[in-house]
């Protein structure tokens, strides 16, 4: 590596927002890696426990580079890190997660191996308030098939922030963060990545541990749902795409229309359900849909009764 370009080799971007009583476990993971050659910055986005979180950085404020800024959002204070970063890679973490001892070894050992590739992911433990703790990541959220950007369409969740290292140039070159998000704005990032012709390689290793936090951003699965559809949005109206792809992206623009509309539907919003209906109708044409904006049209409550039933029963029959 040309040290004169690149004084380090990963450039390690911790943002803290009301992390103060996790960011010490999370540094210490990172000082405790095999692979020793990183920078740390650390990122205050604004955070209103500060005075905790800075006596929390005390024992490291030594050996990290500390920026503060007024609250912004994680991909902000992601970007204000990329700036300041000098590492040839980017090895993002949250603040209330942390790596296992060989983490960044293993990851770097993967560029080293193919040195074309331009970002690696690793599978991570789950824990702390969730169902899925004990878990791994990718036991929940089984990647599907190979990792090609139509793939990524409808299988968003493979890929976690804290689990990633990134050849730096790469995200300078597609954008950085998108600021306009504050979830999703990792899968925003690696779909910009993967059009852009960028090499992405998974690894089922173990490598890391997140946290799940009842509070934390991602805890909210219909505001997950919506950010996910509104990424996939942006992505559809920027980027111009074969067809077969762009087929397969207006379908699960489609999917998320129509899971709208049924929570409209159940909740009695039928104007609501027909909106979400006619917008998922005009992704992808339906038979289906257009039966059930007649059914809207004509006997809306009906409509709901049935839509209930065959919910039951495809439930049986699965």
């Amino acid at each position: 590596m040309d040290k004169a370009k690149y004084p380090t080799a990963v450039s390690v971007i911790i943002p803290s927002y009301n992390t103060s009583a996790y960011i010490a476990e999370a540094l210490a993971s990172v000082f405790a890696q095999t692979f020793q050659d990183f920078e740390v910055i650390v990122i205050n986005d604004g955070s209103p426990d500060s005075d905790k979180l800075e006596q929390a950085l005390e024992p490291y404020r030594e050996r990290i580079a500390y920026l503060k800024q007024e609250n912004r959002g994680p991909s902000a204070a992601r970007n204000v890190g990329l700036h300041r970063a000098q590492g040839k890679y980017v090895a993002f973490l949250d603040s209330d997660d942390s790596w296992g001892p060989e983490y960044l070894a293993a990851q770097m050992a993967m560029f080293e191996q193919t040195p074309t590739l331009d970002m690696v992911y690793c599978d991570t433990l789950l824990f702390g308030d969730s169902p899925d703790s004990g878990k791994t990541h990718m036991e929940v959220n089984r990647p599907i098939g190979p990792l090609t950007l139509e793939n990524m369409f409808v299988n968003e969740l493979a890929i976690l922030t804290s689990c990633t290292v990134v050849r730096r140039q790469v995200i300078l070159e597609v954008g950085l963060f998108d600021e306009g998000f504050i979830r999703y704005e990792d899968y925003d990032l690696w779909l910009r990545i993967a059009y852009f012709s960028g090499k992405i390689a998974r690894q089922e290793k173990v490598l890391a541990r997140r946290r799940l936090r009842r509070e934390g951003l991602t805890a909210d699965t219909q505001k997950l749902l919506e950010s996910q559809f509104e990424v996939l949005r942006k992505f559809e109206r920027n980027v111009q795409l074969p067809r077969e792809k762009q087929a397969i992206l207006r379908k699960v623009l489609a999917s998320f229309e129509v899971r709208q509309g049924k929570l409209c539907l159940f909740a009695g919003d039928f104007v609501g359900a027909r909106s979400s209906l006619e917008k998922a109708n005009a992704f992808c044409h339906s038979n289906k849909r257009r039966l059930a904006l007649l059914g809207l049209h004509i006997s809306p409550h009906f409509t709901r009764f049935m839509t209930r039933v065959w919910e039951r029963f495809s439930l049986l029959v699965h």
